[in-house]
């Protein structure tokens, strides 16, 4: 393989694994996966892929209003708390009590999320109060989740974005070490081709060198 060539195979192969890296990257305004699972009574569901209209939204600020299925052999005995994971990273909230909690008032979900440029770094939340302004707003709400009979439940989730200036180490190893792995691969082939034209023409040379003396002692 010649110098030229191993060259152009460097750049292509570390091209690929950059484009690899920057496909996992979100766009403005793309929607972010999103999962739930709940508990109650010590009783736990999967993860379930939410759609698309009740997921965060890439750096946009926006608000959803999330419905909560009847969990399994649900009294109201017991509080019923959720869990949300978000992105391929799989960042996950801890559990959120959403009804059965120690609260007169509407629960709401606040999610900040952080990111910078085009990476996704993690989330946070936690359960407020639902201030008045969207009570007025979502009156249905209110009084659906006080009726205990009437399932699913909904709950207001707020999604923020945050933009952090944090570098991300992780993305920045990951395509530094896939960048050396490559050339290290392709530093390998080289070698290995390079060593195998030069013991090929040794076994040549000294095959060649080895006869001569045969021939010219029969030739005497």
């Amino acid at each position: 393989m010649s110098r030229r060539a191993m060259g152009q195979l460097v750049f292509l192969l570390v091209g690929l694994v950059v484009f690899v890296d920057r496909c996992s990257a979100y766009g403005q305004g793309d929607f972010v996966p999103t999962s739930r699972k709940g508990q109650y009574h010590n009783m736990r569901t999967d993860w379930m892929d939410q759609l698309g209209r009740h997921c965060p939204r890439f750096g946009i600020d926006n608000e959803v209003v999330l419905p909560l299925p009847k969990p399994t052999g649900y009294t109201g005995a017991d509080p019923y708390k959720i869990s949300l994971q978000f992105g391929s990273e799989r960042y996950q909230t801890p559990w959120l009590f959403v009804v059965g909690r120690q609260s007169p008032e509407v629960p709401m979900i606040d999610v900040t999320l952080r990111y910078a440029g085009s990476d996704f770094l993690g989330a946070t939340a936690k359960v407020v109060n639902m201030p008045e302004s969207y009570l007025k707003e979502h009156a249905s709400i209110k009084t659906n989740f006080w009726e205990p009979n009437m399932w699913p439940k909904h709950v207001l989730v707020r999604y923020v974005w945050e933009e952090s200036s944090e570098i991300d180490v992780a993305g920045g190893l990951y395509v530094l070490f896939g960048s050396g792995l490559v050339l290290t691969v392709a530093m390998a082939l080289h070698i290995l081709q390079s060593s195998k034209e030069k013991l090929s023409r040794f076994i040549k040379e000294t095959v060649v060198d080895s006869a001569m003396p045969a021939e010219e002692a029969k030739v005497e």
